[in-house]
């Protein structure tokens, strides 16, 4: 049997029949990854929860030659891709997933992951996202960046809302992590390839899979769990109400972790999921990122404003610039009654007011009213 620390890491993850939770549990009883695999089986059976079906699984993989041969190949496979191996019971093991009893009892990292930074943020939503949703996900995160927030944004890769994450955080550096269902030997979809260099740059991948490991559908549940795991938040963009991103939703939300959604129109298939969570109190109805920092007590660092004209890089739009009219014109007014105003649906007035937001050009008062904060 190999004695290298490591090895167990691997080796517990091969046993047939064991789960994250009895893993810990094993743990706990036993001391040790290294002392599970040389438990007696009349020991092993006496923990509550072990069966004698898997005790024996445990025996016979703790003898098999070819489950070793194949953690062989992991340890070198990992070690010439510099793959960091941690389990649960490692220090460096993300915090925040260690209050989470399904956790990953080990997962594999490549890239420059600080995985306990102050502030961490998922982001999910459909794989079909619409422009409502690309430009609100790439805006919050524009702001987080604008107000010197250097939040972490974690997703999982996916085409839609997913990659628009993870591509603004790079366009905004800020750091970012790739959550995956598969070994770290492939990238899914492979059309992302492009993306990975500069995510490592700043950021990483993360999988409890090892190598080899197809993306099978049913591990897109279980890497939905580690995303939501992962962050002090997790924020819904666009989904269906059946959609992936609803399950982790619900997964952040069975954790006890914040759940935040952008509201959408009623008819709008792809407002659906989270306008329900919403509906049924799962999640905080978010528009801009102070919304998000209020709901999370993140405290922003806000820039003196001591010119009250606009930034010189910044030019107004012609749809901009009939809002800023409105406003000079009638001072404070509701989102309602500026779409009404420039004859334009209210979705898209409010993504053209976050970006005057963002920009400092107007701000927010209770009951979605909106002031303009310069002289233009």
């Amino acid at each position: 049997m190999i004695s290298d620390t490591a090895a167990f890491k691997i080796a517990i993850k091969l046993i047939p029949g064991i789960g994250d939770v009895t893993i810990r549990k094993l743990v706990a009883y036993c001391g040790s990854l290294e002392a599970v695999f040389k438990e007696k089986k009349s020991h092993l059976i006496k923990i509550p929860g072990i069966s004698e079906v898997l005790a024996t699984n445990i025996i016979n993989t703790a003898n098999d030659k070819t489950v070793w041969d194949r953690v062989q190949k992991e340890l070198k496979f990992c070690e010439h891709y510099r793959i960091n191996i941690i389990s649960f019971t490692d220090s460096n093991y993300p915090y925040r997933l260690s209050q989470c009893e399904d956790a990953p009892a080990t997962i594999f990292t490549l890239g420059n992951i600080d995985f306990n930074a102050s502030y961490m943020l998922s982001i999910v939503g459909t794989r079909r996202a619409t422009n409502y949703g690309k430009t609100f996900c790439e805006n919050i995160i524009k702001g987080f960046a604008q107000k010197q927030l250097n939040v972490t944004i974690v997703s999982g890769l996916a085409y839609g809302i997913d990659i628009c994450a993870h591509k603004s955080a790079i366009e905004n550096n800020l750091p970012t992590i790739a959550v995956l269902a598969h070994g770290l030997d492939t990238i899914y979809p492979s059309q992302h390839k492009k993306y990975i260099k500069k995510i490592l740059q700043n950021g990483g991948l993360i999988t409890e899979f090892i190598s080899e490991t197809p993306p099978d559908k049913h591990n897109f549940v279980k890497r939905n769990r580690v995303i939501a795991a992962m962050s002090d938040a997790t924020l819904v963009v666009e989904s269906q109400k059946d959609g992936g991103a609803m399950i982790t939703a619900n997964l952040a939300f069975d954790y006890n972790r914040d759940v935040l959604a952008l509201p959408g129109r009623i008819h709008d298939t792809f407002s659906e999921g989270p306008n329900f969570l919403i509906k049924t109190n799962k999640a905080t109805m978010v528009e801009n990122v102070e919304d998000i920092c209020k709901t999370l007590g993140w405290e922003i660092t806000r820039k003196s404003t001591t010119s009250d004209s606009l930034p010189i890089i910044y030019e107004l739009s012609d749809e901009e610039q009939k809002i800023v009219s409105i406003l000079k014109e009638h001072g404070d007014t509701s989102i309602d009654m500026l779409a009404i105003k420039v004859n334009m649906p209210v979705s898209k007035v409010s993504v053209l007011l976050l970006n005057l937001e963002f920009n400092g050009i107007v701000g927010t008062l209770p009951g979605k009213i909106y002031t303009l904060n310069r002289k233009v």
